[in-house]
C-alpha cells in the first residue's frame, strides 16, 4: 500500500503521474508565447527601425538633391548659421541652400504678418524704415537660381544687411501688396 501512495504523490524515486491534456495545452501555449516574444518582438523592432532609417535617408536625399526651392522651414542649424530668423507665424515657407568652396547661400521665402515682418527685421538688426521702396536688392543671378520674379504687381521694397565676416550678408525683398500679409524673400550668403 505504501508503494501505491508513493506512486500517486509523485515523490522522487517513483514514476510521475501522466500529464493531463489541459496541462499539456497550457504548457505548449506558454512555450509558444515565450518563443514569439523572444524572436518576434526583436524582429518586429528591426523591421520598424529599418523602415524609419530608409525613410530618413530618402528625406535627406530629396533635400540635398533639390535644385530649386522646396517647401518647408530651414533647419535650426541653417537658421542659426545664415542668421535667418523666420518669424512665427509664417506660412508658405520655402528654402534652398547652395554651397561651394567660395560662397554658401540660403534662399528663404515666406509670408507673415506685419508684426512678423517687424520681428524678423528687428532680429536681423535692421528696422522696417530701412526698407527702400522699389529697391530690388536680390541679384539677377539669385533670381535665376530660385525662379523669383519681382515684376508682379505689388508694393516692393528691399534692403541689404551687410555684416562683417564671418557673419552673413542678407539681401531682403518684401512685397507688401497684400495688406497685413507681406511676402518676404531673403538671400543670406556667407563665406565658409
Amino acid at each position: 500500500m505504501t508503494s501505491d501512495v508513493l506512486h500517486r504523490t509523485g515523490r522522487p524515486g517513483g514514476p510521475r503521474p501522466p500529464e493531463g491534456r489541459g496541462h499539456m495545452i497550457r504548457r505548449r501555449a506558454l512555450t509558444l508565447l515565450i518563443i514569439v516574444l523572444l524572436i518576434g518582438v526583436p524582429a518586429g523592432y528591426l523591421m520598424i527601425s529599418a523602415n524609419q532609417s530608409r525613410a530618413s535617408g530618402k528625406d535627406k536625399e530629396a533635400r540635398y538633391s533639390a535644385n530649386s526651392l522646396t517647401q518647408g522651414w530651414p533647419s535650426k542649424v541653417q537658421r542659426r548659421l545664415y542668421q535667418v530668423p523666420v518669424p512665427h507665424p509664417a506660412w508658405w515657407v520655402a528654402t534652398y541652400e547652395t554651397n561651394n568652396w567660395k560662397t554658401s547661400r540660403l534662399y528663404v521665402e515666406f509670408e507673415t504678418t506685419d508684426a512678423g515682418l517687424s520681428a524678423f527685421l528687428t532680429s536681423m538688426g535692421v528696422q522696417q524704415d530701412d526698407l527702400k521702396r522699389d529697391d530690388i536688392t536680390i541679384s539677377e543671378r539669385d533670381r535665376e537660381v530660385t525662379g523669383w520674379k519681382f515684376d508682379r504687381p505689388g508694393i516692393w521694397s528691399g534692403l541689404v544687411n551687410e555684416q562683417k565676416n564671418p557673419a552673413p550678408t542678407h539681401d531682403v525683398v518684401v512685397n507688401e501688396g497684400k495688406p497685413g500679409f507681406p511676402r518676404v524673400y531673403v538671400v543670406s550668403r556667407t563665406v565658409p
